[in-house]
């Protein structure tokens, strides 16, 4: 039986990236052989290369809701890519082709179509980002994670899958966790806050600032992004700070009891498969779409997280949001058990493999 073969695509954050890597243990079991086509310079290239992946690097312009000069030359980086992806199709005659999205995902699936290769898109968020916007209609499929999104898809399209949850993230250990971050004090329940791959000024701008209040009732681990560490809170008792973490990320949220964090799809669903009780900080529209507020907003209503608004964040809302939090612990963990949300994973292989078995 011949190998089948899938190329895999999406980048400009890790949120774009690490949903691939979550299916590509059951691919490789199920025989495929993986490749990705990426940007030259693009965060993914480093995930992919360390996850011993074949990287094609293609030319791709940003993809901007604003005005900018390279709104008028960046069509044709894109032009370019489509070339180049097209090019690569036709020489490693994929399969399938699978995009989890971000501006590089665009010229792929183009090329894909071009190519009369089946491509499978995934959607993270309740609205799709605007790349999936623009590939949906070369697309085979699009698979979403929220039933809402299922409306905003054309040409009957959408596949409601869930999102894919990585299998170590599964197999993460709370002792592990607890060792990485040099924690003495076991007493105090540990909170886990983490703003997004590239950090969130404002929240670890509150953070620090109400730090020693909190390091009173909380063991507290804050990945802050790259560039954003503050070496004088290094010998700080009970605060592990990371700028970035990758192999280290499931022992610490197993580690913990209580998360802040953004509320980007990935993450979220991360939360609620691992049950924690959560505090969400959606993006704000001044500098983002929306999505991540709709997406708050959806697991508020389901009773799996407490939202705060970022324009109404401060010290004294965080204290008391985290004591509600923990008076309500059951609550929420009840909540999030009886989801019927599942991990998207089998649901998303099962849309490869019939449209790559048809091709």
């Amino acid at each position: 039986m011949k190998k089948r073969k899938i190329i895999m695509t999406g980048g400009g954050s890790a949120g774009h990236v690490t949903p691939n890597l979550a299916l590509v243990p059951k691919l490789i079991e199920l025989g495929y052989e993986i490749q990705y086509i990426g940007t030259k310079d693009g965060i993914e290239r480093s995930i992919i290369k360390n996850a011993n992946i074949k990287y094609n690097a293609i030319s791709s312009g940003k993809l901007r809701r604003y005005f900018d000069i390279k709104n008028f030359t960046d069509p044709f980086k894109v032009l370019k890519g489509v070339v180049e992806a097209i090019r690569i199709i036709k020489k490693e005659k994929p399969n399938v082709v699978f995009s989890k999205g971000g501006f590089v995902s665009v010229p792929v699936v183009i090329a894909a179509h071009f190519c009369r290769v089946p491509a499978i898109a995934h959607e993270s968020d309740m609205t799709p980002g605007l790349a999936n916007r623009l590939a949906a209609p070369y697309c085979t499929k699009v698979c979403v994670t929220f039933p809402e999104s299922i409306q905003h898809i054309k040409g009957n399209k959408a596949v409601l899958t869930g999102t894919p949850i990585r299998r170590e993230l599964l197999n993460g250990k709370k002792i592990i966790g607890i060792k990485l971050c040099k924690f003495s004090d076991l007493s105090k329940p540990i909170l886990f806050v983490i703003g997004g791959s590239l950090g969130a000024k404002v929240i670890n701008d509150t953070i620090r600032s109400c730090l020693d209040l909190l390091l009173r009732h909380y063991n507290v681990i804050h990945i802050c992004g790259k560039g954003n560490l503050d070496v004088a809170l290094n010998n700080k008792e009970g605060y592990a700070e990371f700028e970035y973490v990758n192999e280290e990320l499931p022992h610490l949220m197993n580690a913990a009891d209580f998360v802040i964090s953004r509320a980007g799809a990935n993450v979220i669903f991360e939360l609620l498969t691992l049950r924690k009780p959560n505090i969400l900080i959606p993006l704000s529209k001044k500098s983002s779409r929306g999505d991540q507020i709709l997406n708050a907003a959806s697991f508020e209503k389901n009773g799996y997280s407490l939202v705060i608004e970022e324009e109404n964040l401060n010290d004294q809302l965080i204290i008391n949001s985290l004591e509600k939090l923990s008076t309500d612990k059951k609550i929420y963990i009840d909540a999030m058990t009886n989801s019927p949300i599942k991990n998207g994973v089998d649901n998303i292989i099962d849309i490869i493999v019939k449209y790559s078995t048809d091709n």
